[in-house]
């Protein structure tokens, strides 16, 4: 049995070949399919390809044959679809609270920030992202960031982790920053301020806290979400 999406793909091949003659690229599949990269576009193609839908050919650019397509896609007019089983639906918990449309916003990726070792600072826009408008704290302008590293696990953040900013150059004691050292290097740590210093402190027993004069940190804004994909 195909997931959803390689239904989709393989009925995307199908129809591009059907109309052109030739498979459609990577880049095309992973528009088609809304998918963020071309590695998703690879995992699918390999399990149409292990399942023997589809093979491919070597030494041939987009070079991809279709071997058999499954029983329902021979029908005409076939929509791939979550087959949800005959099993009636149960009522809602007692305690169950409505279904409301969850308003959300599309926030700017600013590329990636280091939680490890700091990288370089953050520029330039590199795509978008929805967020659920109860994720944003409050007014005030936001933004998203990729994390990169692992010196943030133990505060539930992983690396490949889209962290939502709300851009501000204050933080409390204990809040989990962006901040920019030296004016040159990013970084996603916790914040604590002892005197006339600054502590970026890690939450993996693996990185040493950093201690720095209060001049050489800015606070470009504080963590108030976080978006994980699986």
């Amino acid at each position: 049995m195909l997931t959803r999406k390689q239904l989709e793909l393989l009925d995307f091949i199908k129809a591009r070949m059907d109309v052109d003659g030739v498979p459609p690229s990577f880049d095309e599949m992973k528009d088609a399919l809304d998918l963020r990269s071309k590695s998703g576009i690879h995992r699918l193609i390999t399990a149409l390809e292990e399942r023997g839908f589809i093979r491919r050919l070597a030494h041939r650019a987009r070079a991809l044959e279709i071997i058999k397509l499954p029983d329902a896609m021979e029908k005409p007019g076939f929509t791939p679809r979550v087959i949800q089983g005959d099993k009636p639906a149960a009522p809602p918990p007692r305690a169950a609270l409505a279904i409301e449309t969850i308003h959300a916003l599309e926030l700017p990726v600013m590329g990636r920030i280091a939680a490890g070792v700091p990288i370089e600072a953050i520029s330039e826009v590199s795509h978008h992202v929805a967020v659920p408008g109860s994720m944003l704290a409050g007014s005030g302008t936001h933004y998203a960031l990729e994390v990169k590293g692992d010196s943030m696990i133990e505060a539930g953040i992983n690396d490949g982790d889209i962290v939502v900013i709300r851009e501000q150059n204050t933080a409390e004691n204990g809040d989990i920053v962006v901040a920019l050292v030296d004016d040159a290097e990013a970084t996603l740590k916790r914040f604590r301020r002892k005197g006339s210093m600054i502590a970026l402190e890690a939450a993996n027993p693996a990185y040493e806290t950093r201690m720095l004069p209060d001049n050489r940190v800015k606070v470009q804004g504080r963590l108030v979400g976080l978006i994980r994909s699986y």
